[in-house]
């Protein structure tokens, strides 16, 4: 009997290896298989002219009170006090638009419908984790949209870029309504993060490039999408952020613990038509380091303000200083070392790219406070 235990026992053990290895060969396969609808994408309707007028259109908004995740704070962990620099506060008052990620994952439909209860409740938890650095006195503006699904990104079918360039309509009206509510002679900060960076990619390039607003941009943070050094950067109007007290730039990484293994992410992207129209090739990709607000270049953990730990629901969290270092590689990946725990979204290939913003997050409030005091002192 105890033998018959034991085989059953190794069995079982085999199984569990066997899974994991297939898992780790084909996981780019079985998360496209997952993720990517197998209907026909249908054209949406555009929105009302003045959609974004009502406040319901919005996740965050001047006026929404307690209900507006953007400005949730969170606390050092029990037993840590916040270093030197964790508590900077921007000098002058600025508004922010804040492109949240993508929080639709069902394969029905390429585009998220706006009555989506799981996708908007998923996006009103990305934006308390990741616009919340942002919102130190500030108008946080964040709209809800039909954002493309998830396994847009997994494919190359023309499916998956009419969903995204239906998901840019809306938030291009979005921002209109934004720039006609947010106070004239405020600086503004423009933050996208995955999906929602690609857009904001995209309004840098239609909306701001070449033209007055861009002046009174104090940063661009394009978190979480490559930004092609030679096919993007040249098309957004604003140079790469290379100094921690520079203003009007924009700031671009994508987290990987090690080994990372980014294939499932750039196999699609080299191949697809950057800013310039050619494809994104095989170049070198922006990346910012957060810890240090400068282009490239490498710091230890200690330099790390407080790490945004979550709880199991992504609900709330609590900050840990000297937490996970920060090194941009050759390529451009922000690597963070060992695997650290964060919580059961990592993707394939140790990819941090759910955790971009909160593996930083007091890092990125000192950053802003530095950029908004940078463009208030500018000429």
């Amino acid at each position: 009997m105890a033998r018959k235990f034991l085989y059953i026992v190794a069995f079982l053990i085999t199984l569990v290896i066997a899974a994991m290895f297939a898992l780790n060969i084909w996981s780019n396969e079985l998360s496209r298989f997952a993720f990517v609808p197998k209907s026909t994408f249908a054209a949406q309707p555009a929105l009302a002219a003045q959609s974004y007028t009502d406040p319901a259109m919005w996740l965050s908004r001047p006026g929404l009170g307690a209900n507006d995740p953007a400005h949730w704070q969170p606390a050092y962990a029990k037993g840590s006090t916040a270093p030197a620099g964790a508590t900077a506060r921007a000098t002058a008052p600025y508004a922010v638009f804040f492109i949240h990620p993508t929080s639709y994952l069902d394969t029905a439909a390429w585009n998220a419908p706006l009555d989506n209860a799981e996708s908007r409740d998923r996006a009103r938890l990305f934006v308390r984790a990741m616009a919340s650095p942002f919102a130190q006195g500030a108008q946080v503006w964040a709209p809800r949209y039909r954002q493309a699904a998830f396994g847009a990104f997994l494919t190359d079918k023309p499916d998956g870029q009419k969903a995204l360039d239906a998901a840019y309509g809306d938030v291009s009206q979005a921002f209109d309504q934004f720039l006609a509510e947010a106070p004239s002679d405020s600086p503004l900060v423009l933050v996208g993060h995955s999906q929602g960076a690609r857009h904001l990619m995209h309004l840098l390039q239609d909306r701001l490039a070449g033209s007055p607003l861009a002046r009174r941009v104090a940063a661009a943070y394009v978190i979480g999408w490559p930004i092609s050094l030679e096919h993007d950067l040249p098309k957004l109007g604003l140079p790469a952020c290379t100094g921690a007290q520079q203003a009007g730039c924009v700031m671009s990484w994508s987290s990987y613990a090690e080994p990372a293994d980014p294939r499932m992410v750039l196999d699609i992207w080299r191949k697809a038509v950057a800013l310039d129209g050619q494809p994104h090739g095989n170049g070198a990709i922006l990346c910012t380091n957060p810890l240090t607000g400068t282009q490239n270049g490498s710091a230890p953990a200690s330099a790390n303000l407080g790490t945004l730990k979550p709880n199991e629901a992504f609900t709330s969290g609590e900050l840990v200083p000297a937490a996970v270092p920060a090194r941009c590689d050759k390529a451009g990946l922000l690597l963070i070392g060992d695997p650290p725990e964060m919580g059961g979204y990592v993707l394939p290939g140790n990819n941090y790219h759910v955790y971009d913003v909160p593996l930083f997050w007091a890092n990125v409030k000192a950053d802003v406070a530095r950029r908004v005091g940078a463009w208030k002192a500018a000429p």
